[in-house]
């Protein structure tokens, strides 16, 4: 009897193991946390390069709330940029834009503001009204704003974004990635008159009678902090696109859906210490010792031809190796006309230890067309004469 008791046990220990194996989930499908972003979704890019550092979930859209700012700053400074507006310009507060709630800074009916205070408003203290203003200044309504919002989105590559408004107050068709916000951001990283604005810590409007505090709490605490924008709602939780530079390299840390304000600010400062702790930036300067030789030009008008990085050279290394760093280059002894700006010439291969680490295309810095008979004779004339 004892022994049958026994077996008995003994059985169901095994079926309850058994039903435990087959019910517990496979190791891949649990999803771990990020050892450097507590929060749904975040990315660490540097910006000359565009190389992504670090990631973790970032193209699942969400709403972003505030952080739709970053890019009504961007079309406000490309605005600036093609002389459509200037910061001098009177910005005429609507009803619509007086109506915003959430963040802002109490604008009235009727109420004048320049373009500067406007984007003050916006970068330091997040106001939606501001927002709302200086979309209607630009594109005549808030809702034609949204369309040029993303419409340049797309040229960006942000193909998982989508604006609704202009301040990210409403969010139902209001979303975007990590991944999205960076390259926002980095466009709007080269615009650096936007730093005077985003690096503002405590300012004021109206001749001083309203205080402004800037959201951003790293742009006091974190060395090299440039920016860039907040934003919070119940919906969205806590995001944030954090920008810093140090030693020439420049880092966009995105952070979306961060339970607490301290877990967004704590985990874009664990992004921002990570790529500036183990990766550096190789720009033009690295090929100082190393400087690209003149190509001889057969049937051209020009008989040299200039070659350099069309587009520059920006690339990121693992820290200490671009101080190791050997060049190879490849280029031929002479090319034949015609010639475009920007045609690939050759290569140049940039190594450390023996390991590659990038490799750049040459391109023909100018054009250069084939001579025609006339031409090949007045040069012959020429030579003849020097002769």
């Amino acid at each position: 009897m004892f022994k049958r008791i026994l077996c008995l046990i003994l059985s169901a220990i095994l079926i309850l193991g058994v039903i435990g194996v087959v019910a517990a989930p496979r190791q891949e499908e649990v999803q771990m946390p990020d050892r450097l972003i507590n929060a749904r979704s975040g990315i660490l890019m540097e910006a000359s390069s565009g190389v992504v550092l670090h990631e973790f979930n970032p193209h699942d859209p969400m709403p972003i709330a505030s952080v739709t700012k970053v890019m009504t700053m961007l079309l406000v400074m490309e605005a600036i940029a093609d002389e459509k507006i200037s910061l001098d310009d009177m910005v005429t507060v609507s009803p619509h834009a007086a109506g915003m709630g959430g963040s802002q800074v109490y604008l009235e009916v009727g109420e004048q503001m320049t373009v500067e205070d406007m984007l003050k408003a916006v970068a330091v203290s997040s106001g939606n009204d501001a927002a709302v203003a200086l979309a209607e200044h630009i594109s005549g309504s808030e809702e034609a704003f949204a369309e040029l919002m993303n419409e340049r989105a797309r040229t960006l590559g942000a193909e998982n974004t989508n604006f609704d408004n202009a301040s990210g107050l409403e969010e139902e068709n209001n979303y975007s990635t990590a991944h999205d916000i960076a390259l926002i951001s980095r466009e709007l990283l080269n615009h650096p008159k936007i730093f005077e604005f985003t690096t503002i810590w405590m300012d004021s409007l109206r001749d001083g009678e309203f205080g402004l505090s800037n959201t951003n709490r790293l742009i006091r605490f974190y060395d090299g902090a440039t920016g860039l924008k907040t934003g919070s709602t119940s919906f969205a939780k806590y995001c944030l696109s954090a920008t810093a530079l140090r030693d020439d390299m420049h880092l966009i840390a995105v952070v979306l859906g961060a339970p607490t304000t301290n877990d967004r600010f704590n985990s874009a400062t664990r992004l921002l210490d990570h790529g500036f702790a183990n990766y550096a930036v190789v720009n033009e300067e690295v090929m100082a010792e190393n400087p690209l030789p003149v190509i001889e030009v057969t049937g051209g008008v020009e008989e040299e031809l200039e070659v350099g990085f069309y587009n520059g050279l920006n690339f990121v290394v693992p820290r200490g190796k671009q101080n190791r760093m050997e060049v190879e280059i490849t280029l031929p002894e002479q090319i034949r006309a015609p010639i475009r700006a920007g045609q690939k010439i050759g290569e140049a291969i940039f190594t450390a230890d023996g390991e590659e680490l990038y490799r750049a295309e040459i391109h023909a810095m100018v054009d250069v067309r084939r001579i025609n008979t006339w031409q090949m004779y007045v040069r012959m004339l020429g030579v003849w004469l020097k002769g």
